[in-house]
């Protein structure tokens, strides 16, 4: 055996056959054996780490206290790894400068994608674009942040509203509720499309009902109507978060806005058109606007108020004479 294979030379490098593979010696073998034995160490410590922070945190309400204590575990053992990998393989610091050099060209070559979704999670980090739990809308895909990793961000799909129901990918739920799907999103997506975020910051929508009735109709009373449902189903303004306004108009230089429900007319050929403008909660928009809707049509129902539609009603019919052949009489239809 050992004349097929020993070590020769002062760096013991190995001889397979008389042939001297590159960069194959009893050093790199140590360094080798080193690494594999550090690197299965460092995995290990992180998933105790992880098992130990379920324990801790399994009676914590908040998800997003546990999702990043799991992504600082998972942070803090990739930097283990890269340290000590760097630490075994380049002890002297010319050879590290040169193969970081190298390395680094080549993976931006080879993997321009996932370097850019690397740099993309960062950013997400540092710019707070959005957080687990967040409804946001990235590259095409609408839904709830429920993951985020290094590469990609999970979220579950929701339905899109009738507006924007030819919107690509198109869905069969025609309203802001799960379809059920989960979908992956590369992080790079943050620097193509841009990111809409239904939660950061204010967690509150502006929502609209367009209500049309007749010029006849008592409009004054429809309007009442509106806005009794809205006062009643939105949210109050004492539950409003004042600070979360005042944060908004202090960072991004917004003008004051009037929060209360109003009601707004716009004529057209057929009807007039009410349309009541209220705000919601970013999440349970469908129930409330459900519960809007039956108050509001119960309401008109009692008030006499019909609701205007394209529709034809005929009142009458002119006399239809009927002529009988083979008689050859004449009759009428009254």
């Amino acid at each position: 055996m050992q004349d097929f294979i020993r070590f020769v030379g002062p760096n013991q490098a190995i001889e397979i056959f008389g042939i001297n593979p590159v960069g194959v010696n009893a050093e790199n073998g140590k360094k080798f054996l080193f690494s594999l034995v550090f690197v299965v160490t460092a995995l290990l410590l992180g998933r105790m780490l992880q098992f130990l922070a379920s324990l801790i945190l399994r009676s914590h309400r908040i998800e997003r206290i546990k999702f990043w204590s799991r992504q600082a575990i998972r942070l803090a053992t990739a930097a283990l790894v890269i340290i000590g990998m760097t630490s075994i393989w380049f002890d002297d610091p010319t050879r590290l400068a040169t193969a970081l050099g190298l390395v680094t060209a080549g993976l931006a070559f080879a993997f321009q994608k996932v370097l850019t979704a690397v740099v993309g999670y960062f950013v997400i980090l540092r710019g707070k674009i959005f957080n687990v739990g967040d409804r946001i809308v990235m590259g095409s895909v609408r839904g709830d942040v429920i993951a985020l990793g290094f590469t990609q961000t999970t979220i579950m799909e929701m339905g899109q509203p009738p507006s924007v129901q030819n919107a690509d990918p198109s869905v069969w739920v025609q309203s802001r509720q799960y379809t059920g799907r989960i979908v992956t999103v590369s992080n790079a997506r943050i620097f193509d499309d841009p990111v809409y975020n239904y939660t950061r910051e204010f967690p509150y929508l502006w929502e609209e009902m367009i209500i049309p009735i007749s010029y006849t109709a008592d409009r004054d009373r429809a309007e009442r109507i509106l806005l009794d449902a809205a006062e009643h189903h939105t949210v109050s303004l004492n539950d409003l978060s004042q600070e979360a306004i005042q944060e908004m108009q202090r960072r991004y230089l917004l003008k004051p806005t009037d929060i209360r429900p109003r009601v707004y007319y716009r004529l057209t050929d057929n009807w007039l058109e009410l349309t009541v403008r209220f705000i919601a909660k970013d999440h349970g928009i469908r129930d409330q606007k459900d519960a809007m809707s039956r108050e509001i049509l119960q309401a008109l129902n009692e008030a006499g108020i019909g609701i205007a539609s394209a529709t034809l009603e005929i009142v009458g019919l002119p006399p239809l004479q009927i002529r009988d052949e083979i008689q050859g009489k004449k009759g009428f239809l009254e």
